[in-house]
């Protein structure tokens, strides 16, 4: 391929889209869907549904792909997501053949943020020219939906994951964290008194659920609320943030 397109196209909803995001994937000769399997197959029917709301140009081809698993059992976290790109990185190439010219994946929420799209796109056999297309996140989508800012006036505040939630604790130095990847309610591990939680899964889909208020009383709606979606969809999708009080 000549240039790959990393689009950001938000957090599932067609309206999130930024019109240089449709511009770009009319432009693209080729767009690459991926697949996780059939027990993620709303993930794939999410992208369909925004090629068939934006793409106008016919002679953009759209070629489907089964996405690599990464081997959960290796005890070498590092080794196996390595491992996981690199085959990723594969199945790109041999999904879109030779001479493809100018390619595109659509990317959940940012290319830029907690996404391995541009890590995964280096380890091309022939690393193609760039074009990187901002999208919105699911940390906009959170703070939107919650109508909350993301930090209190001339504060910062952490972006981190559910694991570095766990080992290291509420992130020192803030008073507001956003949680992205915790696919175990990591919230748990912390003392819940004087913390607030604002949640929120399949934010911008038909599906939305929301949630917030003081840790000690919204930890477990939230907890039993996320395994009953789990469990109805197969997959979610979810975000939150927390807040020392006052």
């Amino acid at each position: 391929m000549r240039e790959l397109f990393l689009i950001g196209i938000g957090t599932g909803n067609p309206d999130h889209l930024t019109a240089q995001a449709a511009e770009t994937i009319n432009r693209a000769e080729l767009i690459l869907l991926p697949r996780k399997g059939p027990d993620k197959e709303d993930l794939a029917d999410l992208r369909r549904q925004i090629l068939a709301a934006v793409l106008t140009n016919p002679a953009v081809r759209v070629v489907e792909f089964d996405l690599p698993v990464r081997d959960a059992a290796n005890p070498d976290y590092r080794a196996g997501v390595d491992d996981w790109h690199d085959a990723i990185a594969l199945a790109w190439a041999r999904a879109a053949g030779d001479g493809a010219g100018t390619v595109a994946l659509l990317v959940w929420g940012d290319p830029s943020l907690y996404d391995s799209t541009l890590r995964i796109a280096a380890r091309l056999p022939a690393p193609p020219r760039l074009t990187v297309v901002p999208g919105i996140t699911a940390i906009q989508a959170l703070a939107a939906a919650h109508a909350i800012p993301l930090n209190r006036i001339g504060a910062p505040f952490m972006i981190t994951t559910g694991r570095r939630l766990r080992d290291e604790g509420f992130p020192p130095g803030c008073d507001t964290c956003v949680v992205m990847l915790d696919g175990e309610c990591s919230f748990q591990s912390l003392p819940p008194e004087g913390l607030s939680i604002w949640w929120g899964a399949y934010l911008g889909m038909a599906a939305q659920i929301l949630d917030h208020g003081p840790l000690a009383e919204a930890g477990a709606r939230i907890i039993r609320a996320r395994a009953a979606a789990r469990a109805e969809h197969g997959w979610i999708m979810d975000i939150y943030l927390l807040r020392r009080d006052g």
